[in-house]
């Protein structure tokens, strides 16, 4: 018996509207009666095609400002009825139920509606009813019906209706039903997210995520590993949000270093200063503030020129010519900036390979949003790490204050701080850093890691001294004993910033008297794992 099944009668409601009235011209022309609701029917009659309302079939009209229309025996009984059962047969044609062959429906815009910033009551009547209603029903029966959910199926069955004179095969409906419910899933998560956030629920009974295809990835991790790229609701400013201009495809790796990198230098006010962030293997390798970009961008090299070659930037202002020169002087992987100049685009464009990411904005580092981690058999779930430095209030627990200089530069490492994999050690000078530690077991290691990049550093500039020597030094969590913090002293620091709540931290201040430094507790603790 042949899977294929005729369409005689479709039903279309959708709030995208793109392709639609070529797409149901299409159907038209295969003999396919057309049923309609609302502004979709419209928009169908406007074009001049023949469509018979959705009230015309199920003897109701619309109600409830339409929220009430499609939830009808006569829709439902069209869509899930089996063709071939005698039972279901009899029941039809008992009830005077008309099959429906093909579903139409994208949602009303509810993931829209929210980024748009609209209130409750509008967002509440963005929730559709009918549409996953009817989507599931279709998706069930797929044996027999075909569902459309996103506009760009359209050429896929079109393509199929003109290879089998009208009709879809099995295997189509198989693959539009299993979009179909994904579509629903994925609806239906950020409805209960967006009513989670409203409730101040931070562990609500059941939690769902879901997103939207960006892309599918060559690999993961690594070749053996496959991959994809999702987008979800979220509309904050990053990686998920850029125009490519040029380059070859972004990796898996590629995707979650300048995530790391944008977020990072998402921390600095434009309006204040120009910053560069340089990162390799998701870890900050050099970043610095600067008058300009070029200033920030060769700072912010100097700290580990070693690591930042296939390396990521991100900078935090419109991408000039003088800094596009500049990184493009050494092999990068990636450059993500707001927006670029064209002369900029024209540099960069003559490294084909090196990828040019324009967001149209940045991330702001003070908004809520959710983390998502899985493990096996379950995920963990916590709140973005929004917690700003600019915003702590720095409690001076040593004999001596930092200077102001000083106290610029502590904000400046724990800023950055924030965004190393933990164990951290940041030194910092200048508004630059000039050694990083990062994702230690020890922190004593992350120290000595750190000074010995500035070490590194200082040899391959013909230094006569590593630039630790005068520097400050952040820590992301406290020094458990002194020792860390006696390594960083070593190395030059004169300044400490640190969140403090140690058992020992009388025995590490006392440390830092000792030796005349300068020490700041944050009260905040920045783990990053």
């Amino acid at each position: 018996m042949s899977d294929l099944r005729r369409i005689s009668r479709a039903f279309l409601s959708v709030s995208d509207k793109s392709g639609l009235v070529d797409f149901a011209h299409m159907l038209a022309g295969h003999g396919v009666e057309l049923v309609s609701t609302g502004g979709t029917r419209k928009t169908l009659a406007d074009a001049g095609l023949a469509v018979r309302d959705v009230s015309d079939l199920t003897g109701f009209p619309e109600m409830m400002d339409g929220r009430v229309k499609t939830l009808h025996p006569k829709v439902h009984g069209g869509l899930l009825a089996i063709r071939d059962n005698a039972e279901h047969a009899a029941s039809m044609a008992a009830h005077g139920i008309a099959p429906i062959d093909l579903l139409v429906v994208n949602l009303y815009p509810f993931e829209e509606t929210v980024a748009s910033g609209a209130g409750y009551d509008d967002c509440i009547e963005n929730i559709d009813i009918g549409g996953p209603a009817m989507v599931r029903a279709a998706a069930k029966n797929h044996g027999d019906v075909a569902v459309v959910v996103d506009a760009q199926d359209y050429a896929r069955l079109t393509e199929e209706l003109t290879r089998n004179g009208g009709a879809t095969s099995l295997a189509l409906r198989k693959t539009l039903a299993a979009k179909a419910y994904a579509r629903t899933a994925a609806y239906d998560a950020a409805i209960s997210n967006w009513f989670a956030a409203q409730l101040g629920q931070d562990a609500p009974d059941y939690r769902a995520f879901g997103g939207r295809l960006a892309e599918a990835l060559r690999y993961g991790e690594n070749p053996h590993q496959s991959a994809a790229f999702y987008r979800t609701p979220e509309r904050r400013s990053g990686v998920a949000t850029t125009r490519q201009l040029q380059g070859k495809q972004l990796s898996y790796n590629n995707i979650n270093d300048t995530d790391a990198a944008y977020e990072c230098v998402g921390e600095f006010d434009p309006a204040r200063v120009a910053a560069c962030v340089i990162v390799k293997h998701a870890n900050p390798c050099g970043v610095a503030e600067g008058d300009t970009l070029l200033d920030a961008y060769r700072k912010a090299l100097v700290c580990d020129q070693t690591s930042a070659f296939g390396g990521i930037v991100a900078v935090n202002r419109t991408l000039d010519a003088d800094a596009a020169r500049a990184i493009t002087e050494i092999f990068t992987e990636v450059i993500i900036a707001p927006s670029a100049t064209d002369e900029a685009i024209a540099i960069v464009a003559a490294k084909k390979n090196l990828r040019l990411l324009l967001a149209e904005g940045l991330p702001d580092p003070r908004a809520y949003g959710l983390t998502v981690k899985s493990v096996a058999g379950g995920l963990l779930v916590q709140s973005r790490d929004n917690a700003v430095v600019d915003d702590m209030t720095l409690k001076v627990v040593t004999r001596r204050a930092p200077t102001a200089t000083e106290l610029a530069d502590l904000r400046f490492a724990f800023r950055i701080a924030k965004h190393v994999k933990s164990n951290t050690i940041v030194y910092a000078k200048d508004r630059a850093t000039v050694g990083i530690g990062a994702g230690q077991m020890s922190r004593i290691d992350s120290a000595r890691i750190a000074a010995r990049k500035a070490e590194d550093a200082a040899l391959e500039l013909k230094l006569a001294t590593p630039a630790t020597k005068g520097s400050v030094v952040a820590s992301d969590a406290f020094f458990p004993f002194a020792d860390g913090l006696l390594v960083a002293i070593e190395a030059g620091a004169t300044a400490v910033i640190q969140p403090g709540g140690s058992m020992r931290d009388d025995e590490v201040i006392k440390a830092a008297d000792d030796h005349g430094i300068a020490m700041v507790f944050t009260g905040t603790r920045h783990f990053r794992h």
